[in-house]
């Protein structure tokens, strides 16, 4: 069996420790987090919580351990320190994204690159049916050579990002590190090794902003009988996503509700990316349109649907796709390939080189936002 350790055991990576758990060929051995008893509480849900030995402190872990694999699955901000730690003892490691959210991190990762081909970065859109069936068109040759690819992103469960944790731009690095990310990655994935050479970003704030006091909870509000954002209405919605906790209306509420990058690729092709975070229900879509010159290939995760459309005569294709799983389906293929990773049997399907490169592209992008300048991308 092959022994895992956790540095982080929040909900996102507990899902992922999941799936290694059901192979059969993983045990759970170890976790470091400064929240012992909730992370025990998480293990618990998985696996024999009494069979796992508990660390406050992750270097203390992976000094006393011997593992063949480590899951970092902190906040944000500490993502970079945690890869850093697990490189020095050439561990195999699942890294959640962002893997970075300032330039200093980003600095700091590229002084590991040796750890690429062992890392597996939590980009899943990449690895999802939907998004490989795109390539397989792109490769075929359907669609000719590419004139442009739109992208996009309606985030319509994004009320976490105005009333949770992530709230905090200092924990998160803003939204397009926390969306932008894996959406730009599976562009890049798509352009098959094309490399982006600068960018443009804008972002606004136009409706998660007001002047309520900062720290407000909604629980402790007078006005949530009628705010559309309270626990109460939201509930009325039925919507079925995040409830309140703090206010979206106050001061200290962070992070635009909507951005928009224009990207540069070194052989003249452009790509525009834009997300919202205010679409709720029906609205919510995201995916890509790609215009080649023989044909157009969309898709949309949120339908499981792809058309083809062919430029020279009047056809036109519909696929449907079963997106069904964690992150439609993509998470099972992550999970697939670092237990082989953690065999030794196979390389990342999604390298820390290419969460280097999304995240320096996020970066760029919220850079040139505040500075309104292109910024070149060094990769």
């Amino acid at each position: 069996m092959l022994k895992l350790g956790v540095i982080g055991f929040g909900n996102r990576i507990s899902s992922i420790v999941k799936l290694l758990l059901e192979t059969g060929e993983v045990t759970l051995t170890a976790v470091a987090d400064i929240h012992i008893e909730d992370a025990a509480e998480r293990v618990a849900a998985l696996a024999d919580k009494n069979s796992v030995h508990y660390y406050h402190d992750a270097e203390e872990m992976l000094n006393k351990e011997t593992l063949d694999g480590i899951c970092i699955g902190t906040r944000c901000s500490l993502h970079t320190k945690y890869a850093m730690l697990a490189a020095q003892y050439n561990l195999p490691m699942f890294l959640e994204k962002p893997v970075c959210i300032n330039y200093e991190d980003l600095s700091r990762l590229k002084t590991i690159r040796h750890m690429s081909p062992k890392t597996v970065v939590s980009f899943p859109l990449r690895m999802a049916r939907i998004v490989t069936y795109v390539k397989e068109v792109l490769e075929s040759g359907k669609i000719g050579e590419l004139s442009q690819v739109q992208a996009y992103n309606n985030v319509h469960y994004a009320r976490g990002y105005y009333h949770k944790w992530y709230r905090d731009e200092n924990e998160t690095g803003g939204l397009f590190l926390q969306k932008a990310t894996h959406d730009l990655d599976y562009i890049n994935y798509l352009l098959d090794g094309l490399q982006p050479v600068r960018i443009c970003g804008m972002k606004s704030k136009q409706i998660f902003k007001g002047n309520k006091k900062a720290g407000l909870k909604c629980a402790d509000c007078p006005d949530a009988k009628t705010c559309t954002e309270s626990p109460e209405n939201v509930r009325k919605n039925h919507d079925g996503f995040v409830i309140g906790e703090y206010c979206c209306f106050a001061e200290d509420t962070g992070n635009e509700d909507s951005g928009s990058a224009l990207i540069e690729y070194e052989n003249g092709l452009h790509v525009t990316y834009t997300q919202n975070f205010v679409a709720r229900n029906g609205a919510g879509k995201r995916g890509a349109r790609l215009i080649g010159y023989l044909g157009t290939v969309e898709f949309d995760f949120i339908t499981g649907v792809v058309h083809v459309f062919h430029h020279m005569e009047q056809i036109s294709e519909t696929i449907n796709f079963d997106l069904s799983g964690g992150h439609f389906g993509g998470d099972e293929k992550l999970v697939e390939n670092f237990l082989e990773v953690m065999k030794g049997t196979a390389a990342s399907c999604s390298t820390l080189d290419e969460g280097i490169l999304s995240a320096e592209m996020c970066l760029a992008a919220k850079k040139s936002s505040l500075e309104h300048v292109f910024v070149d991308i060094k990769g």
